[in-house]
């Protein structure tokens, strides 16, 4: 006996599918890295602020900060969780996205507009709140190369047809922020665009033309100023140069040797009274070998290790291209920032101005990276349940 489908089975299965109304069920692992890298970077960001943060008013000052562009970002979270993030593919989202970012980048460069801070014109402010636009750029480059490569007919084999015309809105957005000047973030766009490409078909020989290129423009700006001359030297052996271009990496270095294997303990670390620059934004991590050592260490890069585990697996699992690249470039772009930063701090790269993603204080960046957060929550939740039904 052949059981048939009744007509009405037959209109619920045609039906569209709801993606709006509800939250969805995310991976459970995906969540908890999240979770927990949320709640660690909220301990340690106190930690490493309060010292300074009392000259303030109040030692949560920083603290309550974070916790303002958490409340935005769990927002922003629950609006594209809710969201069909197929929509995200659509040309007028993407190239809205750019357009934003690229007329915001070059209000930074105008003097009087941009503000300048230690001899970087990263920010902006809107009434009280102050942001930098090259958070909100690294994800639209992202989403623009998600939505570009996986168009049927592109071919991003193709080198003048498909690979330049692909590079071309992050190499735009590349030369902007270098002109902040922001070494950094500009390198991490370039290098998770060249992870997309590469993932989309792009030739190897390809990349390599282009990584050369990249290289040979780095070397020259990296020589083409006596600053970065003496930052680049005070790199490879900073107590050399500890009154000036050395003093913030030696004053990590000295943190971590503080911290030995479990730490002074938390909160108890000294290189945050006023010695060690930064410490609640781009040398947090030091704070963490400092007060927890090397096995805090060890435990926080685990939970970035399981975070990009758990989005890769999201990025080879979903069947659409455009949400497998998106998937891929977020997880990718949070992993590269993580990685460059760490590298920073522990002295194997020269000193540049980059965050830790979910440590470093930003109320407008950490908003931005739990919007990412969502829409790979999202297409792990959408892919889940396309698979059970």
């Amino acid at each position: 006996m052949i059981l048939r489908p009744s007509i009405g089975a037959k209109a619920a299965a045609n039906r569209p599918r709801k993606h709006y109304g509800k939250l969805r069920q995310v991976d459970r692992g995906l969540l908890v890295a999240f979770v927990a890298l949320m709640l660690c970077g909220l301990v340690v960001l106190y930690a490493a602020s309060y010292y300074n943060a009392q000259d303030r008013g109040s030692a949560l000052s920083e603290v309550y900060s974070q916790l303002m562009g958490i409340a935005a970002g769990a927002l922003l979270m629950l609006f594209l969780l809710r969201l069909d993030y197929r929509i995200l593919a659509r040309a007028q989202i993407s190239g809205s996205l750019l357009a934003i970012s690229v007329a915001l980048l070059i209000l930074v460069a105008i003097p009087g507009v941009g503000r300048l801070v230690n001899g970087s014109r990263r920010w902006l402010r809107l009434g009280p709140v102050s942001f930098q636009p090259s958070e909100l750029a690294k994800y639209a480059v992202i989403l623009h190369l998600a939505r570009l490569l996986s168009r049927r007919r592109y071919d991003v084999t193709r080198f003048f047809r498909g690979l330049v015309p692909a590079l071309l809105f992050p190499g735009i957005m590349f030369l902007l922020i270098l002109f902040q000047p922001n070494l950094s973030t500009a390198g991490s766009i370039l290098i998770v665009s060249a992870v997309m490409v590469m993932v989309a078909g792009a030739r190897w020989w390809h990349l390599g033309v282009v990584a050369a290129g990249g290289i040979a423009l780095g070397t020259y700006y990296a020589l083409s100023e006596e600053y970065r001359r003496a930052r680049l030297m005070s790199f490879r052996n900073p107590f050399a140069y500890l009154s000036n271009e050395g003093y913030q990496l030696s004053q990590s270095l000295l943190a971590f040797g503080s911290g030995g294997l479990f730490g002074m303990g938390l909160g108890k670390g000294r290189q945050k009274y006023a010695f060690l620059p930064y410490p609640e934004s781009d040398f947090i991590f030091a704070v963490v070998g400092e007060d927890l050592g090397l096995v805090g260490c060890v435990a926080v890069l685990a939970l970035f290790a399981a975070f990009v585990f758990f989005g890769l697996r999201v990025a080879i699992r979903c069947r659409d291209r455009f949400g497998s690249l998106l998937a891929g470039g977020i997880t990718a772009m949070i992993g590269v920032q993580t990685v460059l930063n760490v590298a920073v701090v522990i002295g194997l790269m020269p000193t540049t101005g980059l965050p830790l993603p979910f440590f470093s204080s930003g109320g407008t960046s950490i908003s931005i990276l739990m919007g990412a957060a969502a829409i790979l929550m999202n297409i792990s939740a959408s892919e889940q349940r396309d698979g059970d039904f």
